[in-house]
């Protein structure tokens, strides 16, 4: 199997800009020209002709990832937004047993009251056989399995729901197993093994960081009102 482009999973929606005003039509014609508008002969500098330009922070440009902490086999990863209330994820790259790069397991916390006390999105190549779906088990336990939701450029994407006792079997677990099976092998099984070091630390960092950006954006938000 090809190894899955990698790249932060990260989506953000620009505002379009709005159309320009027209003029009023009850605004008094006039042909004068505006005080300040320069002489339609007044030399123009060469200089005045080229922008400079301006200088791009690509690093912290919204919808790039960067990483506040690394707990075992884990990463905290964040995407910057435009408004500063950066969300974060607990990430892992899977690799098969030659070392190949070949999915991506991500995962958030949900918030209480939800069915699902998380969410983890896990992302295989597009050569994935998809109506066989993916498995994962925990330390040799019942597997179970999980549908495809849908494909783009990047891979094939799982997206589950963890309930409370999976998340504390997760913490509790030493590795858990992802299986997914080859387009062009049907009859083979690609086994990815999920670190779980780190998990807990990871999970809890990742958990109280988002809560907190959420308290942030949620002040911000009320302040604005009442403004």
């Amino acid at each position: 199997m090809n190894a899955v482009r990698l790249s932060p999973l990260a989506a953000l929606v620009l505002a379009l800009g709005l159309p320009l005003a027209t003029v009023a039509q009850d605004a008094p014609a006039t042909d004068a020209p505006a005080a300040d508008a320069p002489a339609a002969d007044a030399p123009v500098s060469p200089a005045d002709q080229f922008n400079p330009g301006e200088e791009v922070d690509a690093e912290n440009a919204p919808g790039t990832d960067y990483v506040i902490a690394t707990e075992g086999d884990w990463q905290v990863r964040c995407v910057h937004t435009q408004d500063g209330f950066d969300p974060c994820q607990l990430y892992q790259l899977l690799k098969d047993k030659d070392g190949n790069s070949v999915a991506e397991f991500s995962m958030v916390a949900l918030p209480e009251g939800s069915e699902a006390a998380a969410g983890a999105t896990i992302i295989t190549p597009l050569e994935t056989l998809l109506t066989a779906q993916l498995t994962m088990a925990v330390d040799g336990g019942k597997a179970k399995r999980y549908p495809f939701t849908w494909c783009s450029q990047v891979g094939c994407f799982s997206r589950i729901g963890f309930t409370s006792a999976e998340v504390a079997q997760l913490k509790k677990g030493a590795k858990a197993v992802v299986t997914i099976v080859p387009m062009v092998a049907p009859d083979q099984k690609v086994q990815l093994t999920v670190s779980l070091t780190g998990f807990t630390a990871g999970f809890e960092k990742m958990k109280a960081t988002n809560e907190e950006t959420q308290k942030r954006a949620d002040e911000a938000r009320k302040a604005a009102e009442d403004n």
